[in-house]
């Protein structure tokens, strides 16, 4: 499938009929082949980027059951948009022409719980902590569970600073050759709620 011929609109379509197949296990697992892997030895076509945590529990192709070369995937710790992420989700959506990207919040984010809980971070976590810690000061206004809430508002938060990233980014999105939108992913259910 090449990105070039579905719309952000048909893209988000995909993304949701392959969860719902997720959730209730009756996978079609596509473009899992040898033959799938020969089509794609001179390019790459993907439908929609994912920029998602690193989490092992969230395997992003699973999750939408799809398959090699439909999903262009940029995971951290967090979901957090630095220089890196963001130059990664650049190529996608002005080089390959990508749609669509899905910034992935997810529950019982260890990211985001290791932030809310305030301790002591060792190493390079204080670069991640500082990155969600708006979305934990923000979701701390809110009723509920504050790691879930935190996971959501990140997701939003990093989803609307794609959408104003210059010059790529927020050009593409005025131009409407790109789509963003924001998601969480309940680790229990295995559902992805687009926000």
């Amino acid at each position: 499938m090449k990105s070039d011929i579905v719309s952000a609109d048909e893209a988000l379509k995909i993304l949701s009929e392959g969860n719902k197949r997720y959730v209730v296990g009756k996978f079609i697992r596509p473009h899992q082949t040898s033959v799938r892997r020969a089509e794609l030895i001179e390019g790459q076509h993907p439908f929609a980027i994912v920029l998602s945590c690193s989490d092992s529990r969230i395997p992003v192709e699973l999750v939408f059951d799809q398959g090699v070369g439909d999903i262009f995937v940029v995971r951290n710790a967090g979901n957090i948009a630095d220089d890196v992420a963001l130059a990664s989700i650049e190529y996608a959506a002005g080089h390959l022409h990508v749609p669509l990207a899905v910034v992935m919040g997810h529950g019982s984010c260890g990211a985001v719980t290791a932030t809310a809980s305030g301790g002591e971070l060792e190493g390079h976590l204080p670069a991640i902590a500082s990155a969600i810690r708006p979305a934990v000061d923000k979701a701390k206004t809110q009723q509920g569970d504050l790691v879930n809430n935190a996971a959501r508002v990140n997701a939003v938060m990093v989803a609307e600073q794609l959408r104003t990233s210059k010059p790529v980014l927020s050009e593409l999105v005025k131009s409407r050759k790109l789509t963003i939108v924001a998601a969480f992913y309940d680790i229990k259910s295995g559902k992805v709620e687009f926000i």
